[in-house]
């Protein structure tokens, strides 16, 4: 009987790489570097798939849903590292974007034995998190068929989520289980097998996606500002003055007074300066506008710039 698993390009054996522990240190990185140089090509390739995901989930978010990442291992470990840059980027609630790993927080740094294969394990959180319509669940999975991520699809999709299968195989039970199927085929391992490489880096770069063009979608940039930045240190302190100096024109000392007086919320620092309002009005006009600063000023500064205008 054939074993499914091997037939996955994840599985296989790549004979370019057989010879590797007998090469010198920079041949060996210059062939992982020439692998990886493989896996934007194929993350091109999914492109329209991904947009199609990042659409269903924004609109829901913006009807007020959340993002759930539901991994694995690996893919486990880079949903909870994308969901977690999402508060100090973006400004989230900490609910809105989240990462779910099989075997809980233990599993970020070692590995749980079993904590994969357990898909009731799987459905189960999506209980907990009391999953429904409005949110979104992507399954991430380098095979395509880890059965924790498998069981939380399932159970997302009898709730009424939708549903993104994120894996890097094709035609993967993840996919077939999915509304939204993302495959980024990669191929072989440098190391067979370990899809912490390329496998891992193709989903680093989706999910970046994911999350950075749903926060644009739902008006948390303002051009390519991460207007919802707070000043929590100083290097934060300093880039949002020079953000609220760069879109209002104002000096930076204007720019720094404007955001302490708003909290180190420099979406807000804004209003004040364009607006001549104190904190509290500027985040009143924000929120009669949806919190989109664009709105609030009123123009298309942003695409000028773009355009060269």
């Amino acid at each position: 009987m054939v074993d499914p698993l091997a037939e996955m390009s994840t599985e296989q054996s790549d004979p370019r790489f057989s010879q590797i522990d007998r090469l010198p240190t920079e041949q060996i990185a210059r062939m992982m570097n020439a692998a990886d140089a493989a896996v934007p090509v194929a993350v091109a390739v999914a492109i329209p798939a991904i947009s199609a995901a990042i659409d269903a989930i924004s609109s829901r978010m913006a009807a007020g849903g959340r993002l759930l990442y539901v991994g694995a291992g690996t893919s486990g470990r880079l949903a909870v590292l994308d969901a977690s840059e999402c508060p100090p980027t973006f400004g989230t609630d900490p609910s809105l974007v989240q990462g779910v790993i099989a075997g809980g927080p233990d599993a970020l740094t070692r590995s749980v034995e079993g904590a994969e294969d357990d898909a009731g394990a799987g459905a189960a959180e999506m209980v907990r998190l009391e999953v429904g319509p409005l949110d979104s669940v992507v399954g991430i999975s380098a095979s395509g068929r880890a059965p924790f991520v498998l069981g939380a699809l399932g159970e997302a999709e009898r709730r009424g989520a939708c549903t993104v299968a994120l894996s890097c195989n094709n035609d993967s039970p993840l996919s077939a289980a999915s509304q939204h199927a993302i495959e980024v085929v990669v191929g072989p391992e440098v190391v067979t097998g370990s899809t912490r490489l390329k496998a891992g880096t193709a989903q680093k770069l989706v999910l970046n996606m994911i999350s950075t063009i749903s926060m644009i979608r739902l008006g948390r940039t303002y051009g390519n500002q991460m207007i919802e930045v707070s000043a929590m240190n100083a290097k934060l302190a300093d880039r949002a003055a020079r953000m609220v100096a760069d879109i209002t024109g104002a000096d930076a000392e204007t720019a720094r007074q404007a955001l302490a007086e708003a909290g180190g919320q420099a979406k807000v620092a804004v209003v004040m300066i364009e607006h001549g309002l104190d904190a509290t009005g500027a985040r009143a006009l924000l929120e009669s506008h949806g919190e989109r600063l664009g709105d609030v000023l009123g123009d298309d500064a942003p695409l000028e710039k773009v355009n060269g205008g």
